[in-house]
């Protein structure tokens, strides 16, 4: 592709093509999946895998709709710039503040869930040690370079991605060959043979669409690294491109194999379906090295929500929309100020859950999920505006589109409002929905204020008039 280079905001463009590919599949590898996955399948049954291929589906919809914005104008601040853009100041101040809140709040309940894991193996070490020795680090590591969090990012994701396709091979064993402890029960015919495929009827199955949607939170972080990408409008849309073959394989694949090793009736809410299963084969240590996957996923997970958040403060700070302050760059061109901000928070997140109750950490991700549809919700709209003008011909076309739209977009958006009516349905997840309107009230509040006070910072913004974009 050719075109204009993006605008220099101050970073180093220190990701390359093989740190942005794992950065991507590590933001749909998760403890969503890990955990999560327990509960839902208690819920659902063996008709949880169609719930992970539809929603995968939807998913893979709103990437294509950012993949467009993305190589029509890759910034660091994407989400809400390109609200700004196409939906107004507002909603541009909105969208910014919402998604450093779902990384702050997902950094708050990932360190704490990582201080859990080790109590696996040390139950004498206080919770809230680990979980600040953890923050501690995994800050130190953002401030020193941007290179070193994409290093952490890859290892971190190539930690998950082995011990998934080891697990699929090793269970694809078991079901061909018939050995270990589960080779005389291990049998396809699990997927149907319990109660059938919607054991509890398809209401339940709708229900865990909610539980699964948090599952793939995080895969939009390729947008947050636009700005800090080598060469942008070639590493983002090969990330984006290669999404269904992840969630095929790491979320749609590991959950047949699972379920057909050991029958979805054996698994516990609360339990991960990874070591149950696993310890049915009888490998040794079994536990232990799924203890292991799954602490080094919330720690993925903590360390994204440490880099996403410092770059999103620090884009609305300069739009005159947060304290100046945050700002600053190091010697190194990471935004230091903004991450500290961010990171001090996420230890308020250590003392709440702390001395929550058992629940804290469900209501925490309830409110990362409604925070997350916002965000998607917002990449459809300003992609459906932004072909509008496209056509119109005020903008460039893009070079990379996305197929089916705007149809794709529109039953994206339907998809996102049912879950949003589902989760409203849950006695638990329902907190988060009465969170949104305080939330609401204090954005509301503090953008009437800033007009006021800074009028430019919330100026309808001028169209932007890249380059456009030609097929490579």
């Amino acid at each position: 592709m050719s075109g204009k280079n993006p605008p220099d905001e101050g970073y180093e463009r220190g990701l390359g093509s093989r740190q942005i590919q794992m950065i991507a599949i590590g933001g749909a590898i998760g403890t969503g999946l890990f955990l999560g996955a327990g509960t839902a399948i208690h819920k659902a049954g063996p008709s949880l895998v169609i719930s992970y291929a539809v929603a995968g589906a939807v998913v893979f919809c709103i990437m294509r709709a950012l993949g467009e914005l993305l190589t029509y104008r890759p910034v660091s601040g994407s989400f809400a710039e390109y609200a700004r853009e196409f939906l107004g100041p507002f909603a541009g101040f909105v969208t910014g503040w919402t998604y450093w809140l779902m990384w702050v709040v997902t950094g708050m309940a990932e360190v704490t869930a990582a201080a859990v894991y080790i109590h696996y193996w040390a139950p004498a070490v206080p919770q809230w040690t680990s979980a600040l020795l953890f923050l501690v680090i995994l800050y130190t590591a953002n401030l020193i370079s941007v290179k070193l969090f994409g290093e952490i990012e890859f290892w971190f994701s190539l930690i998950k991605v082995t011990a998934i396709l080891g697990m699929i091979l090793i269970g694809v064993g078991v079901l061909t060959l018939g050995f270990s402890k589960a080779g005389d029960t291990a049998s396809v015919t699990h997927l149907w043979a319990d109660g059938g495929l919607f054991p509890h009827g398809v209401g339940s199955t709708l229900m865990t669409l909610q539980i699964v949607m948090f599952a793939y939170l995080g895969v939009e972080l390729v947008g947050v690294t636009a700005g800090e990408s080598e060469n942008p409008r070639k590493t983002l849309p090969r990330a984006i491109n290669t999404l269904p073959l992840r969630i095929g394989i790491f979320y749609v694949g590991a959950l047949l194999v699972i379920l057909s090793l050991v029958t979805w009736s054996e698994f516990q809410p609360g339990a991960s379906p990874f070591v149950a299963a696993f310890t049915r084969i009888g490998i040794p240590a079994a536990g232990g090295i799924v203890n292991f996957v799954v602490l080094t996923a919330a720690l993925s997970s903590c360390n994204s929500g440490m880099y996403s958040t410092g770059r999103m403060l620090r884009d609305l700070a300069l739009r005159g929309q947060a304290p100046g302050a945050v700002t600053r760059l190091n010697a190194r061109r990471t935004p230091a100020a903004a991450i500290t901000v961010s990171a001090l928070l996420m230890c308020v997140g250590v003392v709440l859950n702390y001395t929550a109750p058992a629940k804290a950490f469900t209501y925490i991700t309830s409110v990362a999920t409604v925070a997350g549809i916002w965000t998607w919700a917002v990449i459809l709209v300003c992609q459906l505006r932004y072909r509008t003008a496209y056509r119109a011909g005020r903008l460039p076309v893009p070079a990379f589109r996305a197929p089916g739209a705007p149809w794709t977009s529109l039953l994206a958006l339907a998809f996102l409002a049912l879950v949003t009516v589902l989760i409203a349905c849950d006695a638990d997840a329902r907190v988060s929905l009465y969170v949104l309107p305080g939330w609401a009230l204090l954005l509301t509040g503090g953008y009437l204020v800033l007009r006021r006070r800074n009028p430019g910072a919330v100026a309808t913004p001028q169209d932007p008039q890249p380059e456009a974009l030609s097929e490579a």
